[in-house]
């Protein structure tokens, strides 16, 4: 069988300060409407990305509503997680050639998946490429398909984009985060735009007493006397690490004593991220201000969001972005951030602020717009303050949670 994710159920009284009456009440009785209903969510992977805080956040929180909710994660071995990899990053426009013994690959580790699903819901809810064809090979199964996208698809390798086409058609319904990405083979009178959001109570995002936040990251060998440069982020060439080193040494040249912190967690279905970070960790090696974390060194999401709240400027250097939750997380942390105009980064940043969305390839244009940062600090945190409040109204993830639900009740004829 698919390995279950364990979760303790979260009540939502404690959001009610944050989100108000009127989205308790909704929720309330949307989840009314599903008692009964068996929902699951399926992806990749349990820890180690975006989609796995989603629904650690999401699937605990529905459990707190009283609804039946299981969350399972598909198995596979390196050279599946290889390929499909190779297919994420094609589809996010990469370079990708996926051969026959690729496809074979990710076909046979499907079917396999798709064997060891048990048990009947009223609703699968697909994450992402790496699971999409179980579908395909549960053409008897009941029930209602959703398969969410989280990736910037807007530009796809069509060689992929194809391939990948027929095991989607059979699904009921489809959700994605900007109406840019919806690829053009899917029907759409069942599908819906949801963009994802943070969860401000979790480890990452709760509030953390400025002297604790202060001592960990101190901690961690950052100097406090001098400012901090952050990115948070898979170590993933479409963040672009390698990116954000050469503007820090260019920023350092203006502003003397700059540090970096780049943090990222390594997830077991992104073997390229491995590589990427050791590449990094070598080509930081010889500055001592130069700080290279993940969760093998010890960062977990309370040092994330000590590091949030410390840095005196973070950049989000993504080419490609499905949405990139860490702008709204930095955000509800009042810390300015300069980030590439890219996917749902753009949802994020309020107007006033649009001054610090860059072009993803002018990295000039970044080195720039931190050096303004560290040098007109009030300015920008004025705009991190409005920033957090645009996260409130719009990026939180009871608001999802909202909008799926609805969605649901609508496919489920209730």
């Amino acid at each position: 069988m698919l390995h279950r994710v364990d979760l303790t159920p979260m009540p939502l009284e404690p959001y009610r300060p944050l989100i108000g009456e009127e989205s308790i009440t909704r929720l309330s009785e949307l989840s009314s409407r599903l008692r009964g209903a068996r929902m699951v969510h399926i992806n990749a992977t349990p820890y180690g990305g975006g989609v796995s805080e989603l629904l650690r956040s999401e699937v605990a929180l529905l459990l707190g509503l009283g609804l039946h909710v299981d969350w399972l994660v598909i198995a596979g071995d390196t050279r599946f997680f290889e390929v499909t990899k190779g297919i994420h990053n094609a589809l996010q426009g990469g370079r990708y050639t996926l051969a026959h013994e690729a496809q074979e690959i990710y076909l046979h580790n499907s079917a396999a998946n798709a064997g060891r699903l048990e048990g009947d819901y009223d609703v699968y809810i697909v994450h992402d490429p790496q699971p999409a064809a179980i579908r395909h090979f549960l053409a008897n199964a009941q029930g209602r398909w959703i398969w969410r996208c989280h990736i910037d698809t807007s530009q796809p390798n069509p060689e992929v984009a194809d391939f990948l086409s027929p095991f989607l058609q059979p699904y009921d319904a489809f959700i994605f985060t900007m109406e840019s990405f919806v690829l053009p083979s899917l029907r759409r009178e069942r599908l819906r735009i949801i963009p994802p959001g943070i969860d401000p109570l979790s480890p990452k995002n709760i509030g953390l007493p400025a002297d604790v936040c202060e001592r960990i990251v101190a901690w961690h060998g950052v100097d406090r006397s001098r400012p901090l440069l952050l990115q948070v982020s898979r170590f993933d060439p479409w963040k672009d690490p390698l990116g954000v080193l050469r503007v820090y040494r260019a920023v350092r040249q203006a502003v003397p004593g700059l540090q970096l912190a780049l943090l990222g967690s390594m997830a077991h279905d992104d073997p390229e991220g491995w590589h990427l970070y050791e590449r990094i960790r070598a080509e930081a090696s010889d500055d001592p201000d130069i700080h290279v974390g993940s969760n093998l060194t010890g960062i977990s999401s309370v040092e994330v969001n000590a590091f949030q709240h410390c840095a005196d400027v973070a950049i989000q250097k993504s080419i490609r972005e499905g949405f990139g939750l860490v702008v709204s997380e930095t955000l509800w942390k009042e810390t300015p951030i300069v980030a590439g105009r890219t996917g749902g980064i753009v949802l994020q940043v309020v107007e006033s602020a649009s001054s610090l969305l860059v072009d993803p390839e002018d990295e000039q244009g970044f080195v720039e717009r931190v050096r303004d940062i560290l040098q007109h600090r009030e300015k920008a945190r004025k705009l991190a303050r409005e920033g957090k409040e645009h996260v409130r109204r719009l990026f939180l993830i009871t608001r999802m949670i909202e909008d799926e639900l609805a969605f649901i009740c609508e496919l489920l004829g209730l």
